[in-house]
């Protein structure tokens, strides 16, 4: 339970932050004076939602009784369901089948990108630790 407190506050800080730079961004990139406020809390929330549900998630891969490929696969469908739903909610992603594709896409290539660098970096570092067990 205590992982679960300190990934969710972590998570929210990661979405809120995310929500501060990106609307700043577009405020100042995007040369708009004011923005809408009913968008910004609705684009504000998803974003800290985002951020939470990706953070909690990823508690599947400290479950030991799951192997690598149960852990991933339940991550996975966690995070693009809830992201999806969201993502549709919200307006994130227009609502036709053409942008839902390319969008998930795009949301697959980035999560193999990222689980493979994930996936290298640990075994990387299991290998040092091994490589350093043998000099005892």
């Amino acid at each position: 339970m205590k992982k679960f407190l300190y990934r969710s506050i972590i998570g929210i800080l990661i979405g809120s932050f995310i929500a501060v730079v990106v609307t700043s961004s577009i405020i100042y990139f995007g040369h708009f004076p004011v923005i809408n406020g009913e968008e910004f809390i609705k684009n504000s929330f998803g974003s800290i939602f985002c951020g939470w549900f990706f953070a909690v998630s990823s508690l599947y891969f400290e479950l030991e009784s799951l192997r690598l490929s149960q852990q991933t696969a339940l991550h996975f469908v966690t995070v693009i369901v809830l992201y999806f739903i969201l993502s549709l909610g919200i307006g994130w992603i227009p609502f036709d089948l053409k942008n839902i594709l390319i969008s998930a896409t795009i949301f697959i290539v980035v999560y193999l990108v990222i689980w493979g660098c994930y996936y290298l970096y640990f075994k990387n570092l299991a290998n040092q630790m091994n490589e350093d067990l043998e000099k005892i």
